[in-house]
């Protein structure tokens, strides 16, 4: 573990980070750099699922927590998409992390990725969006739905809210969901995420690095793989059937396969992970059915 100063002195901010290097004696495949979504969630949805079984393969990953969650700082204003992938740029410096890695990122995580595919084209070898997509207009307005329902919903009706999640979610995300409202009432996170600069088509088109795109088949992103594959020559997209949005902690497994062969063997066979999930583009592993 280890806090790292970003930036200046007026600028900077310590994020919290949590790095994994491959077995001992064995030189890294590749960088893996995982980047977890907003609100309640933190480094440790990787930590404790597919981060292991990545550096066992023999890639070296780097995790943090984004500004304002898990341990890293939390300062009250500058939460623009644009700070995130400032954050992740300034970390890779002071990491001296040089060469091209792959960017893994969930939900808000997969915008930050593609922001920052697009700022810097040639510092990505590849990119995996789970559950996530290019900050574009209809990005936008969604996640700008999902903080007002929020607000309407978790903070203004708190009291109520983490009863009810208490008694149906467990204690546990009720603890989450507690942080991430304070997160909300602390800051201006929930007006400067949705008013972020958006992208549109043509700029989404400069993404030049393989992307792989997974999606739940029950999550309202479901349909974003095939817009992606029209967009982008090197994009592929997996649905993963019986899954909704919290693929990463519901569906580790199968996502970890996935990423080992995206990863380290992209001219492999591709897994097939669950029976019936769905495999864009290129050769599709038997009993997958193709999209």
């Amino acid at each position: 573990m280890a806090m790292v100063h970003t930036g200046g002195p007026r600028d900077g901010i310590e994020l919290h980070v949590q790095r994994l290097p491959p077995p001992a004696g064995h030189p890294a495949a590749a960088t893996a750099v995982l980047l977890h979504g907003l609100l309640t969630d933190s480094l440790a949805s990787y930590y404790f699922t597919v981060a292991p079984g990545l550096a066992a393969a023999g890639l070296d990953v780097v995790m943090y927590d984004h500004r304002g969650h898990g341990r890293s700082r939390r300062p009250a204003t500058g939460y623009q998409l644009e700070s995130f992938v400032t954050d992740l740029e300034r970390l890779l410096d002071r990491l001296e992390i040089t060469g091209p890695v792959h960017l893994v990122g969930n939900c808000f995580g997969g915008t930050v990725a593609f922001e920052y595919a697009i700022r810097h084209p040639e510092r990505v070898a590849g990119l995996v969006a789970i559950e996530a997509k290019p900050a574009t207009a209809s990005w936008a307005t969604e996640i700008d739905g999902i903080f007002r329902r929020m607000v309407g919903e978790l903070i203004e009706h708190e009291a109520e809210s983490m009863a009810w999640i208490t008694a149906h979610r467990g204690a546990h995300t009720a603890r989450l969901a507690r942080s991430a409202a304070r997160l909300v009432r602390a800051t201006t996170i929930a007006r400067d995420v949705p008013g972020s600069r958006t992208r549109g088509a043509e700029q989404v088109r400069s993404v030049r690095c393989p992307v792989l795109a997974v999606y739940g088949a029950e999550s309202e992103l479901a349909g974003a793989g095939e817009w992606l594959e029209s967009l982008l020559p090197g994009a592929r997209s997996v649905v993963l059937p019986g899954q909704g949005h919290s693929v990463l902690a519901e569906a580790p497994g199968p996502l970890l396969d996935l990423l080992l062969w995206w990863l380290l063997d992209p001219g492999g066979t591709p897994p097939s992970p669950v029976p019936g999930a769905g495999l864009g583009r290129g050769p599709v592993a038997a009993g997958a059915d193709v999209r």
